[in-house]
């Protein structure tokens, strides 16, 4: 299935403050890897049949190349994002005035919360269904003013770990049913939760997790990974997904990888 996606090219990536624990502000970056690196995922999105529209990156906002922060979108309804820190704050205006030309209805939050960062969206599971994550960046108040805006029911999940700071190094959906998850990253209550909700996921180990293997863009057979998470690309392909790895080592630096830089479009 085709899918729509939104990027942000890193011409302006560096690592020039810590605002998660990958970030070290001694650790060089060579922003010209970046772009390439970045447009070898474009590519990639594009060469398996995927529509990818280009948000302008801003010079004083070096981590708009993680583009998935900047909203979340159900139907062609936009919930803003709100960002915690103000080093990025200004980047939910762009993404704003990107959804605003699309026609798209934007609605501006009052609560903190960091787009698909924290967000993620299930169209057939359990009738439709958002996931949402909390514990470091995102505030709970969002998750129900999401629900307000979108009009789906909204599952609160708590993230534990500082490492897995948002939920999409955590748990990506693998199709529009089911999820990929490392237990560990949740509290127990939210360990139940999902077992619940998905009793045939696919479970993740530390390891796939800190390679940012669970950071990944699924159409449902294509799973677009990092190259490091090895270990999961191998249990994906027997589960007869297709891994496709990618090298993002440089935005790594930044604490993101493939999703990271990618906001899926739902029209």
């Amino acid at each position: 299935m085709t899918r729509s996606y939104l990027m942000s090219p890193p011409e302006h990536f560096v690592v020039e403050y810590a605002i998660n624990p990958w970030m070290d502000t001694s650790a060089p970056v060579d922003t010209e890897l970046a772009v390439k690196q970045w447009e070898g995922l474009r590519e990639t999105l594009v060469r398996l049949g995927h529509e990818v529209h280009v948000l302008p990156p801003e010079i004083g906002l070096p981590d708009m190349v993680y583009a998935a922060n900047g909203a979340f979108s159900v139907d062609g309804v936009v919930y803003g994002a709100r960002f915690k820190y103000p080093q990025r704050s200004a980047e939910a205006a762009a993404h704003r005035r990107f959804y605003d030309n699309l026609g798209w209805r934007y609605v501006l939050p009052s609560q903190t919360n960091e787009g698909e960062g924290d967000f993620t969206y299930l169209p057939e599971a359990h009738g439709g269904l958002i996931l949402a994550g909390h514990g470091f960046r995102t505030e709970t108040a969002a998750h129900a003013e999401a629900q307000e805006a979108l009009g789906r029911p909204v599952v609160s999940l708590r993230l534990v770990d500082a490492r897995m700071y948002h939920l999409d190094v955590a748990l990506q959906p693998i199709s529009d049913d089911n999820v990929v998850y490392y237990p560990g990253a949740f509290s127990e209550a939210s360990q139940q939760v999902l077992r619940q909700l998905f009793p045939a996921a696919i479970l993740a180990t530390e390891e796939d997790a800190l390679a940012f293997g669970l950071n990944l863009v699924s159409d449902g057979r294509n799973v677009v990974l990092s190259s490091e998470a090895t270990g999961l690309a191998a249990r994906l392909r027997e589960a007869g997904y297709v891994p496709v790895p990618v090298e993002l080592m440089e935005l790594k630096k930044g604490g993101g990888s493939v999703k990271c830089c990618i906001a899926e479009l739902r029209a």
